[in-house]
Order: structure tokens, then C-alpha cells, then sequence
């Protein structure tokens, strides 16, 4: 049995957020140290250097918009709804979310706003679908 496309992209988002949330905590223990990241983390935190910060904010980003992604590709699911432009706005998602961390990363502006935009627009024609 083939998966619809929107549950296949829902299972790879997991590794997507993994990969999110690695490349925050090993940007942000490169600038604080190990002792800070293996530690409670009380007190007062060192400042996160610049690479850091954009990973930090990017995974914020993400876990903005990921239950919306999560809520619909189930929606989609459920209703047995998968398909049509769904199924497009889930690859338009997961496309742009993968874009989006090395472009935040790397301070390319604009263009990652594009993608962000791209991301949202994903979301919406799921919603169109599921609606």
C-alpha cells in the first residue's frame, strides 16, 4: 500500500524537525561551550553568536507553522482528501522548509522571506483541499 503523499511528507517532516533542532543545539553549543549543554542551563546564558541565533530563530520559525502542517496532513488523511493541490501545497511546505534553514543560516534575505512565504502558501492549499 502506497502512502498518500501528504503522510509520506508528514513522516519525513519528523526527520525535518530533527535536523532543526540539531543544527540549533550544535550551533548554540559551539558558542557556549559542552559544559553549558551537558549542565542544567541556570544563571545567566552567554550571548548566542550570530550562526547560532539564525539557527535558533529558524527553529522557532518552524515550529511555528509545523502544527498547522501536522493538523492539516491529518485533516487530509481523515477525510480521505489527499491528492490534488493538498497534496502540492504539502511538497510546497516541506520544499520551502528545507530551503529555508540554510538561507536563514546564511543571512540570504529576501529570498528566504520568499521561501517562507512559499512554506505558507503550501499551507493554504492544503487548507483549500481539507475546506
Amino acid at each position: 500500500m502506497t502512502l498518500p503523499t501528504e503522510m509520506l511528507l508528514l513522516g519525513w517532516s519528523t526527520v525535518l524537525l530533527f535536523a532543526y533542532v540539531m543544527i540549533q543545539g550544535q550551533t548554540a553549543t559551539r558558542d557556549r561551550g559542552l559544559d553549558w549543554n551537558a549542565g542544567p542551563r541556570d544563571g545567566e546564558q552567554k550571548p548566542l553568536g550570530e550562526m547560532a541565533g539564525r539557527a535558533e530563530r529558524a527553529l522557532k520559525n518552524f515550529q511555528e507553522t509545523y502544527p498547522v502542517f501536522i493538523a492539516l496532513a491529518l485533516g487530509l488523511a481523515v477525510t480521505d482528501r489527499t491528492g490534488g493541490i493538498g497534496a502540492i501545497g504539502a511538497l510546497l511546505w516541506f520544499g520551502a522548509r528545507i530551503a529555508y534553514i540554510p538561507l536563514y543560516l546564511f543571512g540570504i534575505k529576501y529570498v528566504r522571506s520568499l521561501c517562507w512565504t512559499v512554506s505558507i502558501l503550501g499551507l493554504l492549499l492544503m487548507l483549500i483541499r481539507f475546506l
